[in-house]
């Protein structure tokens, strides 16, 4: 099997924690980096956040790399109130010293996307990328393809009515990249709200997780509680949506979701900051810039994650099915 090779752009955060555990237990791909960039997390605490969660995986040979602190042009606005105060859900797991690397983020996606066929997986706002465009648009073209857990084309919003947070954070930024794919005739793969809220991890799932695995399950229970009690405030959910993980999935599989190719724009003021417009009715008549996901196979993607962080046999989950039904008796 021939990996693919892949940089993972990201503010960890709880479900940038989960996706880089799928990654890094997926035999498709290879991470050759792990880029930082504010948004769940001030960037410095998303740094320390990506070591704490390399050293749980035993891959502190992943190197991490700082980005941007600060969005283009807009204040920036963390995501703590959801992601808990350390961004980890509030488990204080000790600090990871040193690894800091030489280069910023957007230096090393300049110098590596030119060398050899990259792909982005993008967890978070687009700051890093869309610098990465003012500072070196060969580069930035040279990317193999971008998956973009973010935006939303019919369900509502996570951070308004309109807006999901990654885009809403740095609109500028993503409304730039957008932009630039249309200009290079490319498409991103767009993972937004529609089909990330149905990854739904509940007690059950949780507890699941703990039988097959006891060390790995018991670490997510610790930095999943603080996510769990959030959802129950403010949506009302006995569980956690846990978006990013689905975009590592569909990179390794894209047949676990199916949607349709559009145009999309990124609003960047007023009460639909952030807002991904998708002209789904081809009203603007241009061409596509983004593959916008509407459907995904649940059980599919609980397949995949949980066979791979518990090191478990996909065949060997035999209640899975009955769990994400709620059937089990």
């Amino acid at each position: 099997m021939k990996k693919r090779k892949v940089i993972i752009d990201c503010d960890p955060g709880i479900d940038d924690s989960l996706a880089i555990m799928l990654a890094l237990k997926s035999p498709e791909i290879e991470v050759i980096g792990i880029t930082i960039v504010c948004g769940n997390s001030p960037v410095e605490m998303g740094f320390g956040n990506a070591k704490k969660i390399l050293k749980q995986m035993n891959r502190l040979n992943v190197p991490v790399y700082i980005g941007e602190s600060t969005p283009l042009r807009r204040d920036y606005v963390s995501a703590l109130d959801t992601h808990g105060e350390d961004g980890l859900g509030e488990s204080f797991l000790p600090e990871v010293i040193g690894y800091q690397q030489q280069i910023s983020a957007v230096d090393f996606l300049a110098d590596v996307l030119k060398k050899e066929k990259v792909s982005i997986i993008e967890l978070a706002p687009m700051t890093n990328l869309a610098r990465l465009i003012q500072k070196d648009k060969e580069a930035f073209s040279c990317i193999e393809e971008i998956v973009s857990m973010g935006g939303s084309f019919k369900s509502h919003g996570n951070c308004s009515p309109v807006a999901e947070y990654n885009y809403w954070c740095d609109p500028d930024g993503a409304s730039l990249v957008y932009e630039t794919l249309h200009q290079n005739g490319q498409k991103i793969h767009m993972v937004g709200l529609d089909v990330t809220r149905k990854i739904v991890l509940t007690p059950d799932l949780l507890e699941y997780m703990c039988r097959l695995n006891k060390e790995t399950g018991e670490f997510v229970k610790k930095i999943t509680k603080f996510y769990f009690d959030f959802h129950w405030e403010w949506e009302h959910i006995i569980g956690c949506v846990i978006n990013d993980p689905l975009a590592v999935a569909y990179f390794i599989n894209p047949e676990l979701c199916k949607g349709f190719d559009s145009y999309v724009q990124i609003e960047t003021e007023g009460i639909s900051l952030g807002q991904s417009v998708v002209d789904s009715m081809n009203f603007y008549r241009k061409a596509s810039n983004a593959r916008v996901l509407t459907e995904v196979d649940v059980y599919g993607f609980f397949q995949m994650f949980l066979s791979r962080i518990l090191d478990q046999e996909p065949e060997k989950l035999d209640i899975l099915q009955d769990l994400i039904r709620g059937d089990l008796k």
